[in-house]
């Protein structure tokens, strides 16, 4: 049975890949989003026909109305025309692909909607997690992970129950610079922090998973998306990214999900679920491997991912202010403004400088995620 799709960041890579998706699926767009990449949005609307598309403001020009509206379709810019994309009536599923604290608004009001999420933008439940995850349960949606760590807990969980599980042990490939020291990272190039060993990703997700607080950020949305204590969340090191991740049931039993390192597949998971259905892409052969290994994470090298669990203990509105200023300083660096090393030190500058509100609503979030942009801004310049 077809259904009918919103895809929230549809030029990126997570949305070129969900398209390739559909492709197989037979599914039918309702709507597509892209910030800047206005050519590749406009191939992807010949192809798709959706009915309605927003840009980014600043890319919103007489010249881009006039090209998609030629084509048939309704166009909007900046949030207001996420909010449209995400709340279309026809679409059943946004796929929330938007990196960064730029999808958590349109998220929550396709949530409120009644829209079921395929989520693959951590920072929503980062932000604002014990929030958006009380919406779901008010409109009895779902929230289907397209991470490939949280997609394979999902399944590792199913048919099974909460008060089972032991713990959740997310993997991780350690990323590019993995048994590298302190001083080692302190100079490295962009160009190096963005050569991943094993996944294509955008270059916010790249850094990140660099500096490990991509997994930080797993725990932290690991914690609401399945309703688990801190505490019973663990890290591992695998560099062959060939297990996502693993969930240990109290009775010594472990399951695990394995696949080759391919974002298609998890994405068509969370698109057709509860069914699964046939692809064409390359299958897992283990012989191909021969070995899988594992690691502990060395969490005084990567620091983030120590400061991610402290921003979770501490919570209330602690993570959205950890997120924005790890946001802040990841686009520092790719723009060449500070060192792979500042990043850590931004981050923590800015945590130790906010005042946490401990029963935060949406808008409090929103203010915090700004404050802690500027306050990342000014700590650059005596990082």
């Amino acid at each position: 049975m077809s259904k009918l799709i919103s895809i929230l960041g549809s030029t990126g890579s997570v949305g070129v890949q969900t398209l390739d998706v559909i492709r197989n699926l037979g599914y039918k767009v309702i709507g597509l989003t892209a910030n800047s990449n206005v050519e590749l949005l406009e191939k992807q609307v010949r192809e798709f026909k959706p009915r309605i598309v927003a840009v980014g403001e600043e890319v919103f020009t007489r010249d881009v109305k006039n090209r998609f509206e030629s084509l048939g379709v309704e166009i909007y810019s900046g949030e207001e025309g996420l909010i449209k994309v995400a709340t279309a009536d026809e679409a059943e599923m946004v796929v929330a692909s938007i990196v960064g604290i730029a999808g958590l608004v349109p998220v929550f009001e396709a949530i409120k909607k009644g829209k079921d999420i395929a989520l693959a933008n951590k920072e929503v439940l980062v932000a604002a997690g014990e929030i958006v995850m009380a919406e779901v349960r008010k409109r009895q949606v779902k929230i289907l992970p397209v991470d490939s760590e949280h997609s394979a807990v999902f399944q590792c969980l199913h048919g099974n129950k909460n008060k089972e599980v032991n713990r959740i042990i997310l993997t991780a490939s350690g990323g590019p610079f993995r048994g590298k020291k302190a001083s080692e990272l302190e100079n490295v190039s962009v160009e190096d922090a963005l050569a991943h060993p094993n996944w294509k990703m955008g270059s916010k997700i790249t850094i990140d998973s660099a500096t490990l607080m991509n997994k930080g950020l797993e725990v932290i949305e690991a914690r609401w998306l399945f309703d688990i204590q801190p505490e019973k969340i663990d890290i591992l090191i695998h560099p062959q990214s060939i297990i996502h991740s693993m969930v240990e049931y109290i009775d010594g039993s472990v399951i695990a999900q394995l696949g080759i390192p391919d974002m298609r597949v998890p994405i068509q998971y969370a698109l057709s679920y509860p069914s699964r259905r046939y692809n064409n892409y390359e299958k897992l052969d283990l012989l191909k491997y021969g070995k899988l290994t594992f690691e502990e994470p060395d969490y005084s090298t990567f620091s983030c991912l120590r400061l991610a669990y402290e921003a979770l203990a501490i919570g209330g509105t602690m993570p959205a202010a950890m997120n924005g200023a790890n946001e802040e300083a990841v686009n520092l660096f790719l723009n060449k403004k500070i060192r792979f090393g500042d990043i850590p030190r931004i981050i923590k500058k800015v945590m130790d400088s906010h005042t946490v509100n401990i029963m935060p609503d949406l808008n409090d979030i929103i203010k915090v995620d700004c404050w802690a942009r500027n306050a990342a801004r000014n700590a650059c310049t005596c990082a």
